[in-house]
């Protein structure tokens, strides 16, 4: 079994041309000498100009994005080759981290990192990045099951999830990469099932460093379990 985890609509961008002029925005380009739609949306940085862009409350957190990432990627199933991790973007860029890839653990240096590859056209290095949508990603990724993680979903216990999780071959795992709101209807056409796994909304990066460790707990009893029957035969 291989675990995929697709971080999707997740709110990282670089800054819309609608807010490019503002105050806010020329100030932290400027600082960094960077053009101003070459930089990061943050709402860290950028609160005052985000309120006249569509589903402000959805955008402008590339934080949540690496806690989220560095959650999974300093994970032991990750770093054994059994989890590949996936950014899908709301603007329809698709991100995939390479095998045994180490993140910046600084946001600065992740800010800067993230910045290179949204501005790059290329698709090759450690982080490739193809235009898609999470229908054309999840057709790439070709999972045998497919569960989206949020408060809407019906209730599953984590041990459950994880369960049927390691029960499949190539399954696939989708955490909302967004601060506040739910799942666009074009996600959810393309989940098998959608669950809770707790009755609390949880931050992204404990969704997927519980759901993780759960899945890679169950993977190694199954596998001893497995090895104890062939050794009794």
């Amino acid at each position: 079994m291989r675990l995929n985890v697709v971080i999707a609509e997740a709110a990282l961008e670089l800054v819309p041309g609608e807010i490019r002029r503002s105050p806010a925005v020329w100030k932290d380009a400027e600082k960094r000498g960077l053009e101003p739609t070459r930089i990061l949306l943050d709402r860290s940085f950028h609160h005052s100009a985000m309120a006249r862009l569509k589903e402000d409350f959805k955008r402008g957190r590339p934080d949540l994005v690496h806690s989220t990432l560095l959650s999974m990627t300093c994970s032991p199933l990750y770093i054994e080759g059994r989890l590949r991790v996936f950014v899908h973007t709301r603007g329809d860029l698709t991100l995939e981290i390479a095998e045994k890839t180490r993140l910046p653990k600084n946001y600065l240096r992740f800010r800067g990192l993230m910045e290179k590859v949204l501005v790059a056209s290329d698709e090759g290095g450690l982080i490739v990045k193809r235009q898609g949508t999470i229908k054309d990603l999840l057709r790439g990724i070709a999972p045998d099951w497919v569960c989206g993680l949020s408060t809407q979903g019906a209730t599953m216990s984590l041990e459950g999830l994880a369960a049927k999780l390691t029960s499949k071959g190539n399954p696939c795992a989708i955490i909302g990469g967004f601060p506040h709101g739910h799942f666009s209807p074009t996600t959810l056409k393309e989940l098998d099932e959608l669950v809770r796994i707790d009755a609390r909304p949880l931050d992204a990066h404990v969704v997927a460093s519980r759901l993780v460790y759960e899945v890679e707990k169950q993977a190694r009893e199954g596998e001893a379990s497995k090895r104890s029957d062939e050794r009794s035969q």
